[in-house]
């Protein structure tokens, strides 16, 4: 599995990651024959060598001719319109639309407008469209299977646009970077912008440190401003470790508070409603707090985008009045359920697998209650019956 990892330590933009593609080998002729597709004019990209801070890298070079430009308001329709209707492969086009659905939402969330009234401005959108697809077609030509990206450097302080004196994160990158983890080291400026913020968390598959890898080619995209730290964006391409195949790599969030002052009853409540929200997991643990009293810690395991609403559900419906996030990585192995033929009828098992072998199976516990329940035969003697029967069929299907 080929594998790129952003290391946004500086941020990120369309023309860093540009930037940093064409900087781990991305043929400039090949990019500028596949933007070609487009049907575009009036524009020219070009690479420079240059060095921020000690550090050398790419910086992509897109001319855009302002006065040809200049009075063509693009909105989402007429981006979608150029990109569909282009040549390019299905797949690029697949995923630059999904880029700009991205981004466009966000902006009419945040502007209170619907999304096909979100105008792109004049030259901005041009720039947009050959960041955007180039970025994909980029990774489409070096082949790359996963994206895995760090967490985001947002920068902090103001930053001026069509719109005023906006805040950094501007309120559009701040909607497209909700449930992925971001920070600040003080820096000013805006590190990451719309661009870069909705193509890295549209295609990234997860967030979070270096993945194990064996890498094959570095790149560093370089932005335009000189800052106290380097302003590029690193790129590792590289190939996933052997072991690393044999397990499923994917990240969690885990919330947690701690409660002292609730109601007992309510905790089987909260579980059932949580696990129905979307929580992957959630679990009591008996703590002492401060001052002595007896508490509960209260930990729920979910899926990053769901941090704000089980959150807001947590405060709503318990009497907490703070709680801690934090995104996880975890290996799981592959799952998969089967139905087994046993003398008390069929059961579903979850089997579990390692590679190419099986090494567990574990019989699901609603049905063989049912079944017991329904046969007047011992509980265990049904989770025995099943589990043996789905052994027995695994070892068949093995080679």
């Amino acid at each position: 599995m080929k594998i790129a990892y952003f290391d946004c330590f500086s941020g990120a933009s369309g023309d860093m990651i540009l930037g940093a593609l064409l900087d781990a080998g991305l043929d400039l002729t090949h990019l500028k024959r596949e933007l070609a597709k487009l049907g575009l004019s009036h524009y020219a990209i070009d690479k420079a060598a240059v060095v921020k801070n000690g550090i050398s890298g790419s910086q992509a070079l897109v001319n855009v001719i302002q006065d040809h430009h200049r009075h063509h308001h693009r909105h989402l329709a007429d981006i979608t319109a150029i990109i569909a209707s282009s040549t390019l492969d299905a797949a690029i086009k697949t995923k630059s639309l999904k880029i700009f659905n991205r981004l466009a939402a966000a902006e009419a969330k945040v502007h209170q407008t619907a999304v096909d009234q979100i105008h792109f401005h004049e030259v901005g959108a041009m720039d947009a469209i050959i960041d955007v697809v180039g970025a994909v077609i980029g990774l489409h030509a070096l082949q790359i299977d996963t994206i895995i990206c760090s967490a985001l450097h947002v920068g902090c302080g103001t930053v001026e646009c069509a719109h005023g004196t906006l805040p950094v994160p501007a309120p559009a990158t701040a909607e497209l970077v909700r449930g992925k983890p971001i920070y600040s080291t003080g820096v000013e400026g805006e590190l990451l912008t719309p661009t870069g913020a909705s193509i890295l968390t549209t295609l990234a598959s997860q967030f979070g440190p270096l993945p194990s890898m064996t890498v094959d080619r570095i790149g560093h995209g370089a932005g335009t401003a000189d800052r106290s730290i380097a302003n590029m964006l690193r790129l590792f391409i590289g190939f996933a470790n052997p072991c690393e195949g044999t397990f499923q790599t994917e990240q969690t969030a885990t919330i947690e508070t701690t409660i002292d002052d609730m109601n007992p009853q309510l905790y089987d409540y909260l579980m059932e409603t949580m696990l129905k929200r979307g929580a992957l997991d959630i679990f009591f643990t008996p703590v002492q707090m401060k001052k002595n009293r007896p508490g509960t810690l209260v930990t729920i395991l979910c899926r990053p985008e769901m941090v704000p609403a089980l959150s807001d559900f947590l405060f709503r419906e318990t009497t907490t009045i703070g709680l801690r996030w934090r995104i996880d990585n975890r290996y799981t192995l592959q799952r998969d359920f089967v139905t087994v033929k046993t003398r008390f009828g069929e059961i579903t098992c979850k089997a579990a697998t390692l590679g190419d072998e099986r090494i567990n199976v574990t019989p699901e516990y609603d049905d063989c209650r049912r079944v017991a329940i329904e046969q007047h035969v011992p509980l265990k003697t049904v989770l025995e019956e099943a589990r043996a029967q789905a052994l027995a069929l695994s070892r068949r299907k093995d080679p």
